[in-house]
C-alpha cells in the first residue's frame, strides 16, 4: 500500500474557518487528556467514538437510516420522489466528505497507539479496530465519490501535498483490503456477538463485502460503457477482487463459529431476527447495535410502522420477485389468481415465506391489542399512508405498546453484519467466476431451510419473462441476484447492488414503481360509502364536483387490471437517473476551489 501524504484540505471543509492550524488540531476523543493513548482502558474509550458513526435506524419516517433505506430503491418507496433516482440532484445537493473527519481520527490513533503500553493482545484488539474503521470510512467515500484521496498518515498544514489530485479508486480499493487484511490479523476470533465489538470474522465479511462490490462495479461499468469502470482495470483485477471476495467469505464458513439463526419455525425465525430487540448470542448476527430507549437511546421505527402506513410501501417489482412456495418463478395463472383477492398473493401458502415476514398481511399482530387491517392504509395522510398497498413489516416490535406509540422508543437493532449476507457473498463471487453452481447453491440452502423453501433450482426459477429485468442474465446469476434481494430487504444493501452492477439502466431508467393490483381486485369493492375507504374515498381518473383526483392508476380507465401507480402525476416519463452522472454524486465546487483544481468534478456534473 502507498504511503500518499494527501489533500487533507478535506478537513478544512467541515469548518466555517480555513484557518491553517486546523489541520494541527487533535481529533474529538473521550479521554480526559488531549493527546494521551498511553493505555488499553484509553485505547478503547478512543475507538468506542468510531462505533457511534455507524449507520443507525431512522428516528421519523422519511429519515435516513438502515431500515428505511430501500425507499431510494426499487423496493420500497415513500410519497416523495427520490431525487438521486429521478436524476433530480444538482451540484447545490453535494455535501461535505465528512468521512475524512473519521479518518483523520484513525490516523492519529494509529500513530499514537503503538507506544500504548499494556496486554499486546488487547492492544492489537484496538489496532485491528482502527484498521477496520478506516476501511470502512474509506469504502463509503468510494462507493459515493469514486476517486478519492488516500491518505494514512498525520499532515503538517504546511505540507504542500495537501494540494495532490485524487487517487484511482483502484489505489484507494487496494489500499482498503490492505487495511482489512491488518485487521484480521489483529483482531480477536470470537465465537459469539456479545462484546459488540468487531472481530476477526467481521473483517472477513467486509473484505468479502468491499471485493465483491469492487469486482462487480469494474465488470459491470465496463461492460455497459457507462464511463465509471477505471480505465486502468483488466479483467485479471476484477477476477482478482472476486477471488478476493470468494475466499473471505469462505474463511467466515470455514471456521465453523456462525450459522443461521433457525429454532425450526419457518414463519417467524426470519421475522424475528430484526424485532429482537436484543441479539446478542444470535449465531447469525457477527456484529449489531443494540439500542437501549431506557437511556434515550432509540429509533423510531416501530412507531411509524405500526400504523400499517409509515409513508412507505414496498414494490411491486419487489413483491413479484419472491417465488412461489414450490421455488417457481411467481407469474402466470398463479399470479393471475392470487391477485384477485387482496393479501392473498402475500402468504406463505403460495409464496416464499420471507415475503410474509417482510410485508404485513392482514391479521399479523401489528401492536399490542392491534393487527393489521384487512386492506392497507392507501387513503389516509401523512404517516399513516401506506404508499404502495405493501405495509412494510420487517422490524416492527408488534408487542411493545411503548415502541410502537412513543417516538424514540423503537428498540429493534440494527445488523451491520450477518451470517446470511457472507453466504449470498460467496454465492454471487463464485457464480461471477464461473465456478462451479452447486457450490453457490449448496451455500445458499440454509437459507432457503430456515423458511421452508426447497434448496435453489436455477433451471426451476429461472425467470425469461419479457418485462423481468434479469431476463438476460445466466440462470446461475439471476437466481443469486434474486435469494440476494428477498434475504436482504430494509438492510441497506439494495442501492449498493444497483449501483455496483450498473443496473439502473434496467430497473429505474423510464420505469415507475408500482404497488397492489386495484382495479381487478377486492381493493377497488372498498371503495365504497359502504366498505373500507369509506372515511376518505380514492378518486382517480376523474373525480365528482368538489372534489378532487387523491389516487393514480397505471393504464386506462377502461383497463381491466390496474396497479397502484404513485408517481404517475409527479414522474410521468420514469424515473430520470442519468446513467452517464448519478452513478457517483457530485462534489462540492468549495472543495474544487480548495485543492486549487487538483479534484476534478465527477463526470457530467
Amino acid at each position: 500500500m502507498k504511503k500518499h501524504h494527501y489533500l487533507y484540505i478535506l478537513l478544512v471543509f467541515f469548518t466555517t474557518s480555513c484557518g491553517k492550524d486546523f489541520l494541527n488540531r487533535l481529533p474529538q476523543d473521550q479521554l480526559s487528556t488531549s493527546g494521551s493513548l498511553a493505555t488499553v482502558n484509553e485505547l478503547r474509550l478512543y475507538m468506542n467514538q468510531f462505533y457511534e458513526q455507524l449507520p443507525n435506524h431512522p428516528n421519523f419516517t422519511g429519515g435516513e437510516g438502515i431500515a428505511f433505506d430501500d425507499a431510494r430503491t426499487d423496493n420500497m418507496i415513500f410519497t416523495t420522489v427520490n431525487p438521486r433516482l429521478n436524476g433530480q440532484l444538482t451540484i447545490s445537493n453535494a455535501i461535505a466528505l465528512t468521512e475524512y473527519n473519521q479518518i483523520r481520527g484513525l490516523n492519529f490513533f494509529l500513530n499514537q497507539a503503538k507506544d500504548a503500553k499494556g496486554n499486546q493482545t488487547e492492544i492489537n484488539q484496538y489496532l485491528g479496530e482502527a484498521y477496520f474503521f478506516r476501511a470502512w470510512f474509506y469504502f463509503s467515500l468510494v462507493k459515493k465519490y469514486g476517486d478519492v484521496s488516500w491518505v494514512n498518515t498525520l499532515l503538517n498544514s504546511e505540507d504542500e501535498s495537501t494540494f495532490l489530485q485524487r487517487d484511482s479508486r483502484l489505489v484507494v480499493v487496494d489500499s482498503i483490503l490492505q487495511d482489512l487484511d491488518r485487521a484480521s490479523e489483529l483482531l480477536a476470533i470470537q465465537t459469539n456477538n456479545n462484546s459488540m465489538r468487531v472481530h476477526r470474522d467481521v473483517a472477513f465479511a467486509m473484505t468479502s463485502r468491499v471485493a465483491l462490490y469492487e469486482g462487480t462495479w469494474q465488470k459491470y461499468h465496463q461492460a455497459k460503457g457507462t464511463g465509471f469502470a477505471s480505465s486502468a482495470v483488466t479483467a485479471q483485477k476484477i477476477n482478482a477482487y472476486l477471488t478476493q471476495a470468494r475466499d473471505a467469505a469462505k474463511k467466515v464458513i470455514d471456521a465453523g463459529r456462525w450459522q443461521i439463526s433457525s429454532t425450526g419455525n419457518p414463519l417467524a425465525d426470519y421475522k424475528n431476527m430484526f424485532n429482537n430487540t436484543d441479539l446478542r448470542g444470535n449465531k447469525e448476527v457477527l456484529l449489531f447495535r443494540r439500542y437501549n430507549p431506557a437511556e434515550n437511546i432509540g429509533h423510531g421505527v416501530s412507531k411509524y410502522l405500526s400504523s400499517g402506513g409509515g409513508d412507505i410501501g414496498l414494490t411491486l417489482s419487489l413483491v413479484d420477485d419472491y417465488l412461489t412456495r414450490d421455488g417457481k418463478p411467481f407469474v402466470g395463472a398463479v399470479r393471475e389468481q392470487a391477485q384477485k383477492n387482496y393479501g392473498q398473493e402475500l402468504q406463505p401458502t403460495i409464496r416464499d415465506p420471507r415475503l410474509f415476514q417482510t410485508a404485513g398481511v392482514a391479521g399479523q399482530p401489528l401492536r399490542p391489542g392491534g393487527v393489521v387491517p384487512p386492506f392497507p392504509p392507501i387513503n389516509q395522510s401523512g404517516f399513516n399512508r401506506n404508499t404502495t398497498g405493501y405495509p412494510m413489516y420487517k422490524y416492527i416490535e408488534y408487542d411493545n405498546i411503548a415502541a410502537t406509540t412513543d417516538d424514540g422508543m423503537s428498540a429493534a437493532p440494527v445488523i451491520y453484519f450477518r451470517y446470511a449476507e457472507v453466504l449470498l457473498n460467496y454465492a454471487e463471487a463464485v457464480v461471477e467466476l464461473d465456478g462451479d453452481v452447486s457450490l453457490a447453491t449448496q451455500a445458499l440452502t440454509p437459507l432457503r431451510t430456515r423458511v421452508g423453501m426447497p434448496a435453489m433450482d436455477i433451471e426451476l426459477e429461472y425467470n425469461a419473462q419479457a418485462e423481468y429485468a434479469f431476463r438476460t442474465l445466466s440462470k446461475a446469476l439471476q437466481a443469486v441476484r434474486r435469494e440476494r434481494r428477498v434475504e436482504m430487504v430494509a438492510e441497506g444493501t439494495r442501492l449498493d447492488d444497483i449501483m455496483r452492477w450498473a443496473a439502473a439502466d434496467v430497473l429505474l431508467v423510464g420505469k415507475r414503481p408500482l404497488g397492489a393490483l386495484f382495479v381487478g381486485s377486492d381493493l377497488a369493492s372498498q371503495n365504497t360509502a359502504a366498505g373500507f375507504y369509506n372515511d376518505a374515498l380514492l378518486y382517480f381518473d376523474t373525480a365528482p364536483a368538489g372534489k378532487s383526483v387523491n389516487f393514480f392508476l397505471n393504464g386506462q380507465p377502461n383497463d381491466a387490471k390496474r396497479y397502484i401507480d404513485p408517481y404517475k402525476q409527479v414522474m410521468p416519463n420514469g424515473y430520470g437517473f442519468k446513467v452517464n452522472r448519478d452513478y457517483l454524486l457530485p462534489i462540492q465546487q468549495r472543495m474544487l476551489e480548495l485543492t486549487n483544481g487538483k479534484w476534478k468534478q465527477n463526470p457530467n456534473w
